[in-house]
């Protein structure tokens, strides 16, 4: 937490609390997050404010970020695993100017990683936190979709619609094809969206030792998942949880278990695969690089 008359850092631009938000809302959204890591994947309403970005762009995101968010902090923001796209330059630029902490494309130096539809590839450590920006929280929102029902459904732990819609993929197409917002169990109790990452970073959620949290703007909702909790793919026992991944190596590392992205390089139908995290494969370009030089 940081008090309203703390120094600010040069480049801030006047006028804004600390991280936008003002210290009474922070404080209601810590204690939302609070609740959440309480109960693991439970969905914790809040009053989320506007933002000056339309919904969809990060707003729960971002207001998770901003009220853990302190001075001596290191942001780091991926939208899709790269750290130059649009929304992941947009936030970055946003929190630098309204709270002046120091920013990042190392996976490795930030203390917070906020992140649109991935998880990183390096693994996470304790003293990190990854905040997800999620556009629908309820797992069961295509399946039910009067919030009441949902609610009751929770409550019993009544997650059969869940299991029969993967088991109609199995009886139409013989497997599984949800290839990302995959549904998770977490602590073995509560159904849970991982916001719409591929289904290949699922299992970075098991046991991760870096604090969960998911923020969604326009349903106001955050739940969280705390360090080192069981975190478990709905699958059955003759159609076990698979991640989904293109059988290529990336064009540019030539790495072979990270989570490829496919670009067309001209207009006859040319391709390429490259890692989607750019610090990863940057970080593996330095290091073949190097290695050749010496």
């Amino acid at each position: 937490m940081t008090p309203p008359d703390a120094p600010r850092a040069t480049g801030v631009t006047d006028g804004y609390n600390f991280a936008y938000l003002d210290e009474a809302t922070k404080r209601m959204i810590r204690r939302a997050i609070l609740k959440a890591v309480a109960i693991p994947g439970h969905q914790i309403p809040f009053g989320a404010r506007e933002m000056p970005l339309p919904y969809g762009w990060g707003t729960g995101g971002i207001q998770v970020t901003a009220s853990i968010l302190g001075p001596d902090d290191v942001l780091k923001v991926i939208d899709q695993g790269a750290d130059d796209t649009t929304n992941a330059i947009s936030i970055r630029r946003f929190f630098t100017r309204v709270a002046g902490v120091a920013t990042t494309e190392s996976t490795a130096e930030a203390t917070i990683v906020q992140t649109r539809h991935r998880i990183p590839e390096r693994a996470l450590r304790e003293d990190q936190v990854i905040v997800y920006q999620v556009p629908q929280p309820e797992p069961l929102s295509r399946l039910e979709p009067r919030r009441a029902e949902t609610e009751r459904l929770h409550a019993l732990a009544d997650y059969g619609l869940m299991h029969v819609r993967l088991y109609e993929d199995i009886a139409r197409l013989g497997h599984i094809a949800k290839a990302y917002d995959y549904p998770v169990m977490v602590n073995g109790r509560y159904l849970m969206s991982p916001s719409p990452i591929p289904a290949f970073d699922n299992p970075k959620m098991h046991r991760m030792p870096a604090l969960q949290l998911f923020g969604a703007g326009r349903e106001k909702r955050i739940y969280a998942i705390p360090p080192y909790t069981e975190v478990r793919s709905l699958d059955f026992e003759d159609h076990p949880f698979r991640p989904i991944r293109a059988p290529h190596a990336c064009a540019l590392c030539g790495s072979t278990e990270s989570y490829l992205d496919e670009v067309l390089t001209d207009d006859a139908g040319g391709r390429i695969f490259v890692c989607s995290d750019t610090d990863y494969c940057g970080e593996r370009q330095a290091a073949a690089a190097k290695a050749a030089a010496e």
